[in-house]
């Protein structure tokens, strides 16, 4: 399952409507910002209602770790993946570091700390609306519509 970078389909709307961590006097975060690039499934057919996070760090200058996070509840996702395992149902959900992606030594610090910003309901919101929007073009993209 293919994820793509919300920024490619939309790069105005990403440029102000992308989400960061700011590292100050953390004492366990390296100060800088730690930007939440979004990526959602390319899939027409898939309605997984996930999002994974590359999270990107400006004073290294690349991507320190990646999460993987669903908004809706267990039973969406044991219904959607067709499996009511426990453990699978709370990796798709998430947050949690995504096991296929490289991650740096950050990583689980961040995964602490992205848990303080998902619990920002408004941010969930623009995440899911941001969701909405890639698949809605990817639809039509697949339909051959050009707007």
């Amino acid at each position: 399952m293919p994820y793509v970078p919300f920024h490619e389909k939309f790069p105005e709307i990403a440029e102000k409507e992308t989400r960061l961590i700011a590292a100050i006097n953390d004492p366990e975060l390296p100060k800088g910002n730690y930007i939440l690039l979004e990526s959602y499934c390319d899939e027409v057919d898939c309605d997984c209602r996930r999002v994974f996070f590359n999270i990107f760090s400006e004073r290294r200058n690349e991507i320190v770790a990646v999460i993987a996070y669903g908004w809706e509840n267990p039973k969406f996702y044991a219904d959607w993946f067709g499996d009511n395992d426990p453990r699978i149902i709370e990796d798709l959900k998430g947050p949690i570091l995504n096991s296929a992606s490289p991650q740096s030594e950050l990583a689980p610090i961040l995964l602490d700390r992205i848990k303080y910003v998902l619990k920002d309901g408004y941010y969930i919101e623009r995440i899911k609306r941001h969701y909405r929007m890639f698949k809605d073009l990817i639809e039509k993209e697949q339909a051959g519509i050009h707007e």
